[in-house]
């Protein structure tokens, strides 16, 4: 059930993309209800009459669940239950379910049970039975307690312990981070809306055993692997949770640690479905949500996957005008892939490389062997009497060669930005 508030008009966008959602979570769709409204009714958000329409829809179809594209308020809810005589899930609750039904690892169960409880608190139907493992018999009830407080005050204390752990992953992954940028680690992290084919591009990528399937919300973890570069210059690319329309807040504030390996990356990957009808839509949403996050402003390459889905009569040139900084892969055939790895290249190179230009002694051959383990040598020359060395390295790594060759007498070593480089 889909309302168009205010003369929207991406209710049918919106309503196919609900119906993947209900399809990710096991449902299956035995009818659709739309309307135009001008503002939301606070009894039942859509209308006693068309409310009314809707309970007449699920009795012939035999529907038991009925879902609105909306959140609802808790007596919303409530009211459209008792009016529909079945089970109504906003779609908030929808999404919420799906990060259950997907969660692996015991960061992603955490993290969407806390977005869970933190929603659901406010909605307590006497339906907490699953927290009486917490506690139970003698001493759980107070003098005057009703059943509904008990169990609303179970859930805080669900959420404050939930919430403590999450703060102890959180300062293990913010260690992680700063022990990455400590060693000078150059950090890409995949981002997009749901779907988009972030985890295929990163098998591409790196060869990588990332999970993939062709449903919403496939991956939730953070996976995290080595890209080899162009020169052979080693980069972490990181996988992430896929973003949608609507994100529920509770989930954000939920996945913080997880959102962490996005706020810190050097380089960010938008990756977007090239075929996809609301293309421009879904990067608006990816660009609002990165702002949510506080991880706007970041160099970021646009990645336009999916290009062996486009229509044989599509217009190239059209569509490099209309996306002109984009890059158009396709992570299933291997088109473009090796372009977009020269496009990290260069952006890592403007970030981090440098050029050494090194005019050496003899006894300076552990400069050299440094050069070829951690750089890239683009020129040594032997002489009678010297040694001539060019090399890309991160500027940390050439610093510290140029200290060394003047502490130890063997030459004189210049150091080059990156900006003269052509990369």
């Amino acid at each position: 059930m889909g309302v168009a508030l205010n003369g929207t008009s991406d209710l049918q966008e919106s309503l196919s993309e609900l119906a993947a959602l209900a399809d990710t979570a096991g449902s299956e769709i035995v009818g659709v209800v739309t309307q135009v409204r001008r503002e939301v009714d606070p009894t039942y958000f859509i209308g006693r009459g068309k409310a009314e329409e809707l309970a007449r829809l699920c009795a012939e179809r035999q529907a038991d669940l009925v879902i609105i594209d909306h959140e609802l308020s808790p007596a919303q809810a409530r009211n459209l239950e008792n009016l529909l005589g079945v089970r109504v899930v906003d779609r908030t609750e929808l999404i919420l379910d799906i990060f259950a039904k997907r969660a692996r690892t015991k960061q992603a169960m955490l993290q969407v049970e806390l977005a869970q409880l933190q929603y659901q608190l406010p909605r307590l139907r006497r339906m907490w039975q699953h927290l009486s493992r917490l506690g139970g018999g003698i001493g759980t009830r107070g003098p005057g307690e009703t059943q509904l407080e008990v169990d609303q005050r179970r859930a805080r204390k669900r959420i404050a312990d939930l919430q403590r752990q999450l703060q102890e992953i959180q300062r293990q992954t913010s260690a992680r981070v700063q022990t990455r940028k400590e060693r000078n680690l150059f950090t890409v992290a995949l981002v997009g809306y749901t779907n988009v084919g972030k985890s295929t591009l990163m098998n591409a990528l790196t060869k990588a055993q990332v999970f993939v399937e062709d449903r919403l919300f496939a991956t939730l973890d953070a996976t995290t692997r080595v890209l080899v570069l162009p020169d052979g210059h080693k980069v972490l690319l990181t996988d992430t949770i896929g973003f949608i329309r609507n994100l529920p807040t509770h989930l954000i504030a939920s996945f913080h640690a997880t959102l962490e390996e996005v706020r810190t990356a050097d380089l960010l990957l938008h990756v977007a479905d090239a075929s996809h009808p609301a293309l421009d839509e879904r990067i608006a949403v990816v660009e609002r949500t990165l702002q949510e996050i506080g991880a706007s402003g970041k160099p970021t390459i646009l990645v336009l996957n999916k290009a062996d889905q486009l229509p044989p009569d599509w217009d190239r040139q059209r569509f490099q005008r209309r996306y002109p900084d984009a890059l158009l892969v396709s992570a299933l055939t291997g088109e473009g892939l090796d372009e977009l790895k020269g496009r990290i290249y260069a952006e890592y190179a403007r970030q981090r490389l440098v050029r050494l230009h090194a005019q050496l002694t003899l006894q300076a051959q552990e400069i050299v062997a440094f050069a070829y383990r951690h750089g890239t040598v683009r020129r040594l020359e032997y002489h009678d009497t010297s040694i001539v060395l060019e090399a890309e390295l991160e500027r940390h790594l050439a610093e510290g060669l140029q200290k060394q060759v003047v502490e130890r007498g063997w030459g004189v070593v210049r150091i080059e930005p990156v900006n003269a480089l052509k990369v």
